[in-house]
């Protein structure tokens, strides 16, 4: 087995087993089909991206326009467009639109829990309560 490489910054974790792991949690079932998996596994490639979490951060904060975006994540118009779109195809963040501009939100409370579950498995999140 190859030991898996830390991006620099985050805190080591014993590799025992993880710390806020459930003892009991139950299996999948039933399992994934083709058909699931892949719909599963294109979800993760968009939450894989850096740029497309940290626009889904800022989206957990609330509902959102794309300029306001654009300023707080230091990019271009045109870039955070393109992430929003392809954050858009999974289902991931709704947009409305109120005369010339364009507001983003979360879709649902799932994608929040992603992100959150996401970060306390990297040892990124403070713990809760």
């Amino acid at each position: 087995m190859t030991p898996s490489v830390r991006p620099a910054g985050l805190p080591a974790r014993p590799a025992t087993s993880h710390p806020t792991a459930s003892p009991a949690a139950p299996p999948l079932s039933p399992p994934l089909d083709e058909r699931e998996a892949l719909a599963v596994a294109e979800v993760f490639r968009s939450l894989a991206d850096p740029t497309r979490l940290r626009i889904l951060a800022l989206l957990a904060e609330g509902e959102t326009c794309v300029h306001v975006l654009c300023q707080r994540l230091g990019m271009s118009q045109s870039a955070v467009s393109h992430q929003l779109r392809l954050l858009r195809v999974c289902h991931l963040v709704r947009p409305r639109r109120v005369g010339r501009e364009i507001f983003y939100a979360i879709d649902d409370d799932h994608v929040e829990m992603l992100i959150r579950e996401g970060r306390r498995h990297a040892g990124c999140a403070a713990e809760e309560p």
